[in-house]
């Protein structure tokens, strides 16, 4: 199953974005089904329109490929090495890559190979939860622990949140972390958040930042999110202002009755996609 069906068919070597799926949930703590969550997005995108009115283009001329489905290993350490080796070996491509997980474990394997590639390296986390666990049944490589994780390697901002322990307080950032209820009532700290990215930015979207209203398909859904459009306006303005390298859209968990989600994600990585290119 490749992103965007038939209509979406392009060798690896004429490709500038590639789709890496991972169908990984082993870490995850309520809700159970992000391993579907790559091939629900992959099912939705065949409905895309690959015209994007916004943006008057039609990105995926420039080539978008899929590649087989990450080997998921045994391990939350296993897994974070084959996203590492298989990320790390399409940015030596000289591709684009766009991971699809699975939930934020994966982010850990993907950032690591991006901050052995690029300098001046920002990561955006847009979350409903601070994910700055250091430990979180019994695994530093929880997906409660994937910030914790990240910022061991390079500086991030953090975006949207609205969910944490007492005991993540001593590792958040006041200054680098921005709150839903404080976005909901000053939209001037999406500029704040801008500013402090640096020139190269990697963009991890754990679907549940959206309100669940737009976005009840994740396992830990929670109340008080940005709109799509809302969302959509501070990543186009990310993607215009500073180098997007790479992103990812995790912790989807379809529902076989409600398959708008999945498309919403699908229309997300697209339109980020557009974004970037156009």
């Amino acid at each position: 199953m490749n992103f965007g069906g038939a209509e979406v068919i392009y060798d690896y070597s004429v490709s500038e974005v590639i789709i890496i799926p991972v169908p990984y949930d082993a870490t995850s703590t309520w809700i159970r089904g992000a391993e579907k969550g790559p091939d629900a997005i992959m099912e939705a995108s065949v409905n895309l329109e690959f015209y994007d009115i916004e943006t008057r283009s039609s990105i995926h001329k420039r080539g978008i490929h899929t590649i087989p489905p990450v080997a998921v290993g045994n391990s939350p350490e296993e897994l974070v090495n084959e996203v590492y080796k298989k990320t790390d070996e399409i940015l030596s491509d000289g591709k684009f890559p766009v991971i699809i997980g699975g939930n934020h474990t994966v982010s850990i394997g993907s950032v690591k190979a991006f901050s052995d590639h690029y300098d001046d390296l920002t990561v955006l986390q847009l979350d409903a939860h601070a994910d700055l666990r250091q430990e979180y049944e019994g695994s530093p490589l929880n997906h409660a622990c994937a910030m914790a994780r990240i910022t061991e390697m390079v500086p991030a901002v953090q975006l949207g949140i609205r969910s944490m322990s007492q005991d993540e307080l001593p590792f958040v950032r006041e200054d680098r972390i921005f709150y839903s209820h404080d976005l909901f009532h000053d939209k001037t700290l999406y500029k704040k958040a801008l500013d402090l990215l640096t020139g190269n930015v990697y963009i991890t979207i754990d679907l549940d930042v959206l309100d669940p209203s737009i976005m009840p398909s994740t396992g830990t859904p929670e109340p008080g999110g940005p709109a799509y459009y809302e969302l959509m306006h501070f990543l186009k303005t990310v993607a215009g202002e500073r180098n997007v390298v790479g992103f990812d859209v995790v912790e989807m968990c379809p529902s076989p009755v409600n398959k708008a989600p999945d498309f919403v994600a699908a229309k997300i990585i697209y339109q980020l996609l557009s974004y970037v290119f156009a």
